[in-house]
């Protein structure tokens, strides 16, 4: 049995070439790919970071998060069986695409972002399955309704409910709540346990872990919403 013999590459100068002098103009496209990923995610940092020096109380973090943070909050999450994701607080992106390469073909993701320099560069993201919202946490119901969207069964949130006045954290966690399908999911990951007081009275208890891969180290919180007695039909979203 024959075994087709690809032929070595070799770097003269700055172009790559095989060992019998061929271009080699796939290996060149590659790494001019990864430079531009690697160019393009040092920028992101910068701009995380300018905007978190303009509004630390908007951002709350110096730097995005961690992959490790990532993959905690999608498996806590639970979400690859979801039909429709929201995510609160989107920063450079990267937790927005975790999510994006665990759902399924058919799920949507609603992202939404205050700060509009953050939304830019989620915009950037070319995937059908994602809409970027820049808004305001508090206008997750009319968001679902303007893009026709089912209500979701998980909520991911990274803003910081910390720096908010209680009212408006309460406004918005009771949204969450409201909107959440039966059995729904919402994870929200804070450096202060703020969050966990206030959902208290709407959740129940929460399920707590700590990320220490991540600067810096957070706590994920995951409640599951109750399911009522005669639930109606759970992707229906509430118009009260």
């Amino acid at each position: 049995m024959r075994t087709e013999q690809h032929p070595a590459t070799v770097k003269t100068g700055r172009k790559m070439s095989t060992l019998d002098g061929r271009y080699d103009h796939s290996r060149e496209a590659q790494l001019k790919q990864k430079a531009q990923q690697l160019r393009m995610g040092i920028l992101d940092r910068v701009v995380f970071l300018q905007e978190f020096l303009k509004h630390p109380r908007q951002v709350a973090s110096i730097m995005p998060s961690s992959r490790f943070l990532e993959r905690h909050i999608v498996e806590l999450a639970d979400i690859r069986s979801a039909r429709t994701i929201v995510e609160l607080g989107t920063g450079t992106g990267g937790t927005t695409r975790a999510i994006l390469g665990a759902i399924s073909p058919g799920a949507k993701l609603l992202s939404i972002e205050i700060n509009p320099q953050l939304c830019a560069l989620v915009r950037r993201i070319q995937d059908r399955r994602l809409i970027v919202h820049c808004g305001n946490a508090y206008e997750l119901r009319d968001a679902l309704s303007s893009y026709r969207l089912a209500a979701p069964e998980a909520v991911v949130s990274g803003i910081p409910f910390s720096t908010m006045n209680r009212a408006t954290a309460q406004q918005i966690l009771e949204m969450i709540s409201s909107v959440l399908v039966p059995r729904g999911r919402f994870v929200a990951y804070q450096v202060s346990r703020q969050v966990d007081d206030l959902s208290r009275p709407l959740l129940g208890p929460a399920r707590v872990e700590l990320e220490l891969r991540n600067i810096p180290p957070l706590r994920l919180y995951r409640w599951v919403k109750r399911a009522p007695a005669c639930a109606a039909d759970p992707h229906a979203v509430n118009s009260a």
